[in-house]
């Protein structure tokens, strides 16, 4: 296509990347932000306060069917509009929670922001794929995909004094003030970015899970969704019970549990932009995240050996290798994504690669918890993620490298 060709050459889309990375920080801290506000939340409502881990689940798994679902509206209203439309979902996801206060309601604020989460990968990918110089295309899509942890990180770093000041209430209406102003800003953009929108075109060509069936299809794309299963799964395996394991059955005290985690977070914030510009100029982003995965292993064996009797530099240096390749990956796999769905079929093969990562983030901390209680052993559960991680490493290094699109447009 003769114009996405020209985007292409003409240079980073800088306002595209900026403006959905803050969708994503932001939407990504509304959804966490109950997480943080949990202790309040359940003092107030009378129910355990690890019920969060429910409310979670259900913005993933809700999450997975805006996912999937979301290619045909964005061909047909445009990825600019449909970045808007998630963040208008994550603003009534909070007022929903704050103004209702219910168990029922909070409920259903995980329902109503998970019907635009799982758009924000396609709608970004299906701008980048057709705009993005191929130079520079995996540090693109890295960068953007550091929306994920910077929204943790803004949950944990700016909730918490919030919550103190002025209840968990008005700590989740004070965030509609930044949404706001990005939703008004993201208008700006609209010319640029969805002027190739198609209103006529239907909204489930083929039925609504027809990009499922690529998976079917396509070998390349077979592979890379086991991948990403595999190792969000162990995204969520490390960062989840990081704090408990290392408090209850490491001897740690919270303090230094808590740095372990912080470690791991900023490991995976870096090491997504890092390994975005090595994949540009030295290393293919398959040999990268096959790579990855054996180091993953590696590093998950050696978590299982935890003890009282190790310093905390070498805990935290463990941490620091987790983060860097579990949390670290995304940004690689979404640009394998894009390359295989060309830049006219980018939204359908990311819609399948989102799926498939918040499919493995669902099961796998299930499977983690299942193995644990079988065995009364975190390193068993660790060494099933090593297991795991190190296959699908493996599969990949093994694997033929793609250069070109291996979906017909």
């Amino acid at each position: 296509m003769p114009e996405a060709a020209s985007a292409r050459a003409a240079g980073i889309p800088h306002g595209a990347l900026y403006g959905t990375l803050a969708v994503q920080t932001l939407c990504t801290m509304a959804a966490y932000s109950m997480s943080v506000a949990a202790p309040e939340v359940a003092a107030e409502l009378g129910i355990p306060g690890s019920t969060v881990g429910y409310y979670i689940s259900m913005v993933y798994g809700f999450g997975m069917i805006s996912a999937i679902a979301s290619p045909g509206f964005i061909h047909r209203f445009g990825p600019i509009r449909i970045n808007q439309y998630c963040l208008l979902t994550a603003m009534a996801s909070l007022l929903v929670a704050a103004l209702g206060g219910t168990v029922a309601l909070i409920a259903f604020s995980a329902f109503v922001i998970g019907t635009g989460y799982g758009a924000t990968a396609p709608a970004s990918s299906y701008i980048l794929a057709r705009r993005t110089p191929p130079s520079v295309v995996n540090l693109v899509f890295a960068i953007r995909q550091t929306g994920v942890p910077l929204g943790g990180v803004l949950a944990g770093i700016v909730m918490p004094p919030l919550l103190l000041a002025v209840g968990w209430r008005n700590a989740m209406l004070a965030e509609l003030v930044p949404m706001t102003i990005l939703l008004i800003m993201l208008q700006w953009l609209r010319g640029a970015y969805d002027s190739d929108r198609d209103p006529g075109r239907p909204l489930f060509p083929g039925g609504p899970l027809r990009p499922l069936r690529l998976i079917v299809e396509v070998a390349e794309l077979r592979l890379l969704s086991a991948v990403s299963f595999v190792y969000s799964g162990a995204q969520l395996c490390f960062g989840a019970f990081m704090v408990v394991y290392l408090t209850e059955r490491a001897g740690f005290p919270l303090v230094s549990a808590g740095l372990g985690l912080a470690v791991y977070q900023v490991a995976a914030v870096t090491s997504r932009v890092v390994l975005g510009w090595v994949a540009d100029r030295w290393i293919s982003p398959r040999v990268l995240l096959g790579a990855q995965g054996v180091v993953m292993a590696g590093a998950a064996v050696v978590t299982g050996f935890f003890g009282p009797d190790w310093p905390l530099p070498a805990i935290l240096a463990v941490c620091a290798v987790a983060g860097a390749t579990a949390s670290g990956f995304t940004g690689l796999a979404y640009a394998e994504y894009a390359r295989i769905g060309g830049p006219s079929r980018a939204a359908e093969v990311t819609s399948v690669g989102a799926f498939s990562m918040f499919l493995g983030v669902m099961v796998m901390p299930s499977l983690f918890s299942v193995v644990i209680g079988a065995t009364g052993s975190y390193a068993a559960a660790f060494n099933a993620v090593a297991v795991s991680a190190v296959l699908c490493g493996m599969a990949l290094l093994l694997s033929r490298p793609g250069t070109a699109p291996a979906v017909r447009p």
